[in-house]
């Protein structure tokens, strides 16, 4: 499974924390709301206390001068009650009917009160201020206990309608912090784009290396990777040169073993020098590509080349080789396009590549250009007996030689394969009936 991308991660977890702060502040606002309500109610129940104060007339014993005429207090199960003690007895609003609320523990010191919650008539839930006054003056004073309480009902109602006024608001305010995070990773994960777009300049050869010009905090990466891309060409140099050192010091080895079996030749020991022979040749092929293959410039991605060019000299040298001149040499490529290549490289292969039409052809070489977008394909064609298609894919194998009545070591095609994968193309073989069509297949500046 492959993982999430670092935007889609810095998305997910920004949305993760914005949802888990709206539902955190959803809270918070809701029981805020909730304290803010029960503070108005509590003062509201002090405010009716204090009306029931100022109907009561000290004793002894304390007394009730008229019951106030408030309507919610005269009708039954209201929700707004009150309910008072003279000396321990119950008097109760007419709202309560035959239900006296139950109150759990001693009543407040007097001058003081407490704010409860009980159960009131027909499974109300009721919010209460209990307190206790002296009625009367010295010793004459009387306590007095006072219960006013309401239903919560309201407040619940109220705290539900301010939630379905304040989500629309969050909703917005979440939409608004999501694009902000969405904007600000955006913004913040630029520079990783800028160092893709610098890598793809390096693969196709506009830039040589990613440069200083990022910001902060990715330059070091930058800096490694140009480090690393300083001593990847500095390693690929110096293993180029060994494995040219290596196969310049077998040739001549090789040559002597040559010389070697000639001599066995001429003593009668031909079976001896034809087997020397054929294992010499097989090792001249190995060292011959290894030589060709260390001439592959490591720093083709920076290079142009114009094939029209190197075709030109091509031409011109194969045609006075005895293959090539007897041939007509048929060229359709214009001059103007520029392959990602170096010349040396695009001459070996194109070489290798003409040489082997110029040996198979009957009458007559084409060679055309073709291009397509990014791409652009170097076509030679021969009119030659062609190959079988299953012999198609051996033809760039190393030492493969189908015809073996011509000389050759089978290392043209094979060659020529490694410098086009080098320079980041391909080579295609095609039977193009009659002969066989070789397409150089490299990346171009499109034009």
């Amino acid at each position: 499974m492959r993982p999430l991308s670092l935007r889609w991660r810095l998305l997910l977890i920004g949305g993760a924390t914005i949802l888990a702060a709206m539902a955190l502040s959803t809270l918070i606002l809701a029981k805020l709301f909730d304290r803010h309500v029960q503070r108005v109610a509590v003062s509201d129940l002090q405010d009716q206390a204090l009306v029931l104060i100022s109907v009561i007339r000290p004793g002894p014993p304390a007394w009730m001068a008229d019951q106030p005429r408030n309507p919610a207090w005269l009708r039954p199960f209201s929700g707004h009650y009150w309910q008072i003690w003279l000396e321990d007895r119950p008097i109760r609003s007419r709202s309560l009917w035959d239900v006296t609320l139950d109150v759990v523990g001693p009543a407040p010191a007097p001058g003081r009160e407490r704010v409860l919650t009980l159960d009131g008539p027909g499974q109300q839930r009721l919010l209460a201020v209990d307190q206790q006054v002296l009625i009367g003056q010295g010793t004459d004073a009387v306590p007095v206990r006072i219960l006013v309480a309401e239903d919560t009902e309201d407040a619940t109602l109220a705290r539900a309608a301010f939630l379905r006024d304040l989500l629309p608001w969050l909703g917005a305010s979440m939409a608004a912090l999501l694009a902000a995070s969405w904007a600000q990773v955006t913004l913040g994960l630029r520079p990783l784009a800028q160092i893709r777009a610098h890598l793809q300049g390096l693969a196709q050869g506009r830039r040589h290396r990613l440069g200083g010009a990022l910001p902060a905090e990715v330059a070091p990466l930058a800096d490694q990777l140009d480090r690393l891309l300083d001593d990847r060409d500095r390693e690929l140099d110096r293993a180029r040169h060994r494995a040219g050192d290596l196969a310049h010091g077998f040739k001549t080895p090789l040559q002597a073993l040559l010389g070697d079996a000639d001599a066995l030749r001429d003593r009668g020991h031909g079976d001896m020098a034809d087997s020397i022979e054929q294992v010499v040749t097989q090792m001249r092929r190995h060292v011959d590509r290894e030589l060709a293959r260390a001439r592959i410039r490591t720093e083709a991605g920076t290079a142009r080349t114009d094939p029209s060019a190197p075709v030109a000299r091509l031409v011109k040298v194969l045609g006075r080789t005895p293959d090539g001149a007897r041939l007509d040499w048929q060229v359709e490529v214009p001059p103007g396009t520029l392959l990602r290549i170096a010349v040396d490289d695009l001459t070996e292969a194109l070489g290798a590549l003409m040489e082997n039409a110029a040996r198979h052809a009957r009458h007559r070489v084409r060679i055309g250009l073709q291009q397509d977008g990014a791409q652009a394909a170097v076509v030679i064609r021969d009119d030659g007996p062609g190959v079988a298609e299953e012999d198609l894919a051996r033809l760039v194998d190393r030492g493969v030689r189908l015809d073996r009545s011509r000389d050759g070591q089978g290392i043209g095609l094979a060659i020529a394969s490694d410098i086009a994968e080098a320079a980041g193309g391909r080579l295609v073989l095609a039977n193009a009936s009659p002969g066989l069509a070789a397409a150089l297949h490299l990346p171009c500046d499109a034009g």
